[in-house]
């Protein structure tokens, strides 16, 4: 078993402690009202979109998401989240350097990291660390704990996520070579989130995109050969739309972060079908460090 099983078969129970957090950090996180930036590189760039599409639905304020090498022009930000696993992420804190003015607050697995000597506020999901380069559990316990600051119960999504564990794969892996994941609202973020993984581990072509977008152009490469995976209710028109290409619909009958737990799962498994490592995948490693110049 490769250290990524274990870690994305802990997700439910590390859910439910990463939520059990929010209460004690209510000076600590953004309050309702605030007008806040969420920052990340890769995975955790998904995990902020998906809590800033989040926040704003909830009426807690306006909410930004963008990646730490492209941060947005200087606004009138109240606060700063960044979200890094290894907290020596080169992005971030070149992010973090130039920043003035807002309060910042980190969430990270290392107290003691770069990151977080470089924001007033840390959280540290030390509990939710990783051994495999390809990361699972952490990005979902920081997306667990931001909706339980916003209010949500995590039961639900824990409970779901044992169902897709305990589920057999929706497809055989294998059987697929383009793999197509689509959301709506928050589930944009968890859909990007889903390709990275199976392009991560798999080496898989894979797409997401918002749903109803997928019919503008994308839809055209989709062939008997294809999963077009939704996190989350297909619209009925789009399903209609999808079903004479040929491609195979995935529609979980999960909460999407569960659905995303599912689909962690299918990733690995077709790493595995390719003969692929899925915690040590090529090109890759644990933390992008970058030289003064710009290169790794």
């Amino acid at each position: 078993m490769s250290m990524i099983d274990g870690e994305i078969a802990a997700q439910p129970a590390l859910w439910r402690r990463s939520a059990g957090l929010a209460a004690g950090l209510v000076d600590t996180l953004p309050a309702a009202g605030e007008e806040v930036a969420v920052v990340g590189c890769g995975t955790s760039l998904y995990i902020a979109q998906a809590w800033a599409a989040l926040r704003e639905a909830a009426g807690h304020g306006p909410t930004d998401a963008f990646p730490a090498s492209e941060p947005r022009a200087a606004r009138g930000y109240d606060a700063v989240v960044v979200i890094s696993r290894s907290g020596t992420t080169t992005e971030v804190l070149r992010y973090l350097a130039e920043l003035e003015g807002p309060r910042t607050v980190a969430i990270t697995t290392d107290p003691a990291g770069a990151v977080a000597g470089a924001v007033e506020r840390t959280v540290a999901l030390s509990f939710a660390d990783e051994e495999s380069v390809v990361q699972t559990r952490f990005a979902t316990c920081a997306l667990a704990l931001l909706r339980a600051h916003l209010g949500e119960s995590l039961d639900g999504a824990a409970a779901d996520a044992h169902t897709a564990l305990a589920a057999a794969l929706p497809v055989e892996p294998a059987a697929f070579n383009h793999w197509v994941f689509l959301g709506h609202g928050w589930t944009v973020g968890l859909a990007a989130e889903a390709a990275l993984k199976f392009r991560e581990a798999a080496q898989a072509w894979t797409e997401s995109y918002p749903a109803l977008e997928y019919r503008h152009g994308p839809i055209s490469a989709a062939t008997e050969a294809s999963v077009v995976w939704s996190l989350g209710p297909l619209d009925d028109d789009l399903r209609a739309d999808i079903e004479p290409t040929g491609a195979t619909v995935v529609e979980p009958a999960l909460e999407p972060m569960a659905s995303l737990v599912l689909a962690q799962r299918t990733a690995v498994a077709l790493a595995r079908a390719r003969g692929l490592d899925p915690d040590r995948p090529r090109h890759l490693a644990r933390s992008v460090i970058l030289s003064q110049g710009g290169q790794r």
